[in-house]
């Protein structure tokens, strides 16, 4: 029975039209949310209601249902009307109204600026890599046709198929072993084996084997034998580890991508690459409660980053790249009118879009690209010019993977916490300052690599095995973010490790150096030109001057 149908019933049952509640004494029907409800309609036909049924001769009491039935309605109708009934209704509206979207934060628009980056460059070296390979064999093929005899020697007569079974084992550019084999067998004519499912097929299965990650000191000392030392209130915390639940969707990441290539013919994920983590761990420090997120694995590097406001200038090779981004996930408003370099860089690129775009021989797929490509680039610039982001080369901060960033996790890292590095016997201060692909860990900036291993750069890692410690410490990180202040972050990160057992006996923080140029004099509007150090000030004459 649906509800037209049940209000009907009603209705017949009880000899009332229930539409006929909200008439007022004109006649006229009543909107039910109205103040003037025909409250004498109402009971009147509560009481009409009572004489509905078959009669009966039998005497009754007080009539308790029908009282309790006019008290029920009479409640109805006066509670609307008094503060707790105002109450009730505005959280029924409440209950009811669609919830109103939240504003993204602005570390919502940093991250997804940053993984739409991530993967733009991705997707382009990529696509680069393909042509490049396309290129290679087009040449191999000519210098084989140049190459080939124009009138090769006569063959030897073949009476029968001399085809064999046989294969080949090598090891693909990713690391792993690759055994193929062709098996030859003897077919029926060529017009029916086109047609056979069976007669050629391909089998293609890659076997690996996940890890299980480090939970024990003996196991951590593995990795840095020194690490109690220079942590030593890392085995308290170590009396009840847990395996964070993203160490497995890392690795179910990293598989999830190599069904993905496997199913395509695409290169691998490499196993360098692969087994890039050996553990990841949430721990607490028993006295003081202090969280700690701590993630061993190697350390890649990451060169992106810009800031008009602390380096004015930056090489042509940077600033005309289609691959170095200027964005990092920590970012702040900029404090200065001196703009971002790579403005003029993107600015040059959406011009050349533009030129492409108008051109007529520019193909429609082509434009749907630029289009997009050109809305990219534009905002991008629009957020240069507002804010400001970390440099790589000269701010040391580590990298965590986006969705870590993102997580509703009381131990997941978040941009900006504070995080202590440690390799060797040696501490590192720094911040979450970026965010990485969901597949890999073990990122930090140049800067923290060279200062690592002085022979890093941009395409060499300073450390290739997992001998990296990353302690991180959840929600540490400022309410407002800013510029980066190197001996302020060694200062909490030493206060953050004092709440974990702090630091052994003989060890200190790094001491970070600003190694950014001077800033050049700012010139306030309508004043004179800044004096160029050792230069003598205007007036007072100098070698030349006059001629």
């Amino acid at each position: 029975m649906d509800e037209g149908e049940d209000r009907g019933g009603l209705g017949r049952r009880f000899g009332v039209s229930l539409a006929g509640l909200w008439r007022d004494r004109g006649g006229r029907t009543k909107d039910p949310r109205s103040s003037t409800w025909n409250f004498w309609g109402i009971t009147g036909s509560i009481c009409r209601m009572s004489q509905v049924g078959p009669r009966s001769n039998q005497k009754h009491g007080f009539p308790w249902l029908r009282a309790s039935v006019f008290v029920v309605v009479l409640a109805g109708v006066i509670l609307p009307f008094t503060p707790p009934g105002e109450k009730i209704l505005r959280g029924v509206k409440n209950l009811i109204r669609p919830p109103v979207p939240a504003a993204p934060t602005v570390d919502e628009e940093d991250l997804e600026r940053q993984l739409e980056a991530r993967l733009r460059k991705e997707f382009e070296e990529d696509l680069e890599k393909q042509l490049a390979e396309f290129k290679k064999q087009a040449a191999a093929e000519a210098k084989r046709k140049a190459e080939t005899p124009a009138e090769p020697a006569p063959l030897p007569p073949i009476s029968s198929h001399t085809a064999a079974s046989g294969g080949d084992v090598r090891t693909l550019r990713s690391g792993i072993p690759f055994k193929t084999e062709v098996k030859v067998e003897k077919g029926g004519i060529a017009s029916k084996e086109r047609k056979a499912g069976e007669s050629y097929t391909a089998e293609y299965t890659l076997t690996v084997r996940v890890p299980e990650p480090s939970k024990t000191l003996a196991e951590l000392h593995t990795v840095n034998p020194r690490l109690s030392k220079l942590l030593p209130g890392l085995p308290a915390m170590l009396e009840k580890p847990e395996v964070s639940r993203w160490f497995y969707t890392l690795y179910e990441n990293k598989t999830t991508r190599l069904k993905q290539d496997a199913t395509r013919l695409n290169e691998l994920l490499t196993k360098h690459n692969f087994y890039d983590c050996e553990t990841i761990l949430n721990l607490k420090h028993p006295q003081s409660g202090r969280k700690v997120f701590l993630l061993q694995a190697e350390m890649d590097v990451v060169s992106d980053g810009s800031d008009g406001d602390r380096l004015a200038t930056m090489p042509d090779e940077i600033v005309n790249s289609t691959h170095y981004q200027p964005f990092t996930s920590y970012g702040w408003p900029k404090k200065t009118k001196t703009p971002n370099p790579m403005v003029a860089g993107w600015e040059k690129r959406l011009a050349g879009a533009k030129v492409e775009l108008a051109a007529s021989g520019t193909t429609a797929d082509r434009k749907v690209w630029l289009r997009d490509r050109m809305q990219y680039l534009q905002r991008g610039i629009d957020d240069m010019k507002g804010r400001s982001f970390l440099i790589a080369d000269y701010d040391p901060f580590i990298v965590i993977p986006v969705n870590l960033l993102t997580a509703n996790d009381a131990f997941a890292p978040k941009v900006g916490d504070y995080a202590v590095v440690a390799h060797g016997d040696k501490l590192y201060p720094s911040i979450v300052g970026d965010g990485g692909p969901t597949f890999k860990v073990g990122e930090a900036s140049l800067r923290m690599a060279k200062q690592i291993n002085p022979k890093a750069s941009s395409y060499s890692r300073p450390e290739s095995d997992l001998v990296v410690t990353y302690v991180v410490f959840p929600g540490s990180r400022e309410e407002t973010k800013g510029p980066p202040d190197y001996e302020k972050w060694r200062t909490r990160c030493e206060e953050l490790l004092k709440e974990c057992g702090g630091l052994g006996e003989g060890v200190e923080l790094h001491r970070w150096e600003n190694l950014l140029p001077d800033p050049a004099p700012v010139v306030p509007e309508g004043g004179p030109a800044p004096v160029a150090p050792g230069a003598p000030p205007a007036g007072q004459g100098g070698a030349g001057e006059g001629r």
